[in-house]
């Protein structure tokens, strides 16, 4: 697949899957030998289950969870993405009981992608914004 095919698959990840919460998508994405690389503790790190789980753990803790893509730039088969996340703490996330704060921070996202599926993702989010933004770290 082209360089052009991988950004197309990696828009419609974060179009279909995050922010339409269409789960049912990850399997047709993420390729059974997929690799996690920035897992939450106690979820799954491989294949497409790891994404479902993380992504159904972060819903049920941020229902209004969005990534709204930047940029995309794509060499080979890798894709860097840059956005922005948001969302409204509604529901407990790993212990910490919602909030009802929004946030909105940045992150970068680097997906390796063969024959049409993503097999291996990492990433970076500014969870120290996230938790003050949420009023559970001190402002700085």
């Amino acid at each position: 697949m082209s360089v052009a095919d991988n950004k197309a698959l990696t828009r419609r990840f974060y179009d279909e899957v995050v922010n339409q919460r269409n789960f049912d998508v990850i399997d047709e994405l993420i390729s059974e030998d997929f690799v996690e690389h920035e897992q939450f503790p106690g979820l799954p790190s491989t294949g497409p289950k790891a994404v479902r789980a993380a992504f159904e753990m972060f819903q049920a803790a941020f229902p209004d969870v969005r990534m709204d893509v930047d940029d995309v730039i794509g060499e080979d088969d890798k894709i860097v993405v840059r956005g922005r996340m948001s969302g409204t703490h509604r529901g407990d996330f790993m212990g910490i009981p919602a909030t009802n704060k929004s946030f909105e921070v940045a992150f970068i996202d680097i997906l390796e992608v063969h024959n049409g599926q993503a097999t291996e993702h990492w990433g970076q989010t500014d969870q120290g914004a996230m938790m003050q933004q949420l009023g559970l770290a001190p402002e700085m």
